[in-house]
């Protein structure tokens, strides 16, 4: 690699994003910071330049259009053409199916489905020029079915047929697609099912990880690394692999 890759990692104020993006800054690229909370992103981004990288925060809703084109045109003016994308942005809005409302729905599709198909869309065109790329997609254990995730599990069992596709379509443009899934994860998101049910964040940790093989739950570095490998350079000759960080056998 002659020169610095460039990165826009979404959803990157806080958990698994935040660790996506200074495990990449820490393995060398550039990283632009995206988020809908600007000033969240912006303490990421100082985090990383005051360890000695390379990285800005931008403000952006990754389900509109204009706004994806606007964040876009920003990195490549203030850190270069990105070619590496990580699709992390995601909510939840959990109910059961017949308590489910349309904008229940509709809100999970849109960032979660929307958005990686507009960043994506935004910056293969840097990954095509560049003949070289690397797009990792979040996908979750949740898109083998979960309870009261209809529209969360729908849209990251989507995900990974976004992930095959464009394998397909990109490959020869040096460009690979892959997805990861993670489990458990000790993330504010996870905190908010805590609430949602009724326990202690503690206590559902300490269920969950009674049914995980390796006896814990899992942390943002744990998804950071597996980002890690899938956008190293040796990863060339891995594309539309969707890898299960889980603690287990999944999938």
């Amino acid at each position: 690699m002659t020169e610095q890759r460039v990165a826009i990692v979404t959803g990157a104020a806080r958990g698994i994003g935040a660790g996506i993006a200074r495990r990449l800054a820490q393995d060398g690229l550039a990283v632009a910071v995206l988020d809908l909370d600007e000033s969240a992103s912006n303490l990421v981004a100082e985090e990383i330049v005051s360890d000695g990288g390379r990285a800005i925060g931008i403000g952006a809703d990754v389900s509109d259009e204009q706004a994806v084109a606007d964040a876009v045109a920003r990195v490549v003016a203030e850190l270069g053409p990105p070619t590496v994308l990580i699709n992390n942005a995601g909510i939840i809005r959990d109910n059961l199916l017949f308590k489910m409302t349309t904008d229940d729905w509709d809100a999970v599709m849109n960032v979660h489905l929307r958005g990686a198909f507009l960043m994506t869309r935004a910056v293969q065109a840097h990954m095509t020029q560049a003949k070289w790329g690397r797009i990792v997609s979040l996908s979750s254990t949740s898109a083998l079915g979960n309870r009261g995730q209809a529209n969360y599990a729908a849209a990251k069992a989507g995900m990974q047929g976004f992930t095959k596709t464009l394998a397909i379509e990109l490959g020869k443009y040096g460009i690979t697609a892959n997805a990861v899934a993670p489990g458990f994860i000790e993330t504010e998101m996870t905190q908010a099912t805590a609430r949602r049910v009724g326990v202690s964040f503690e206590d559902l940790k300490e269920s969950a990880a009674k049914v995980i093989a390796v006896a814990r739950t899992g942390r943002p570095e744990d998804i950071a690394h597996a980002a890690s490998f899938f956008v190293s350079e040796g990863a060339g000759f891995v594309s539309g692999q969707v890898l299960y960080v889980a603690g287990g056998p999944q999938g």
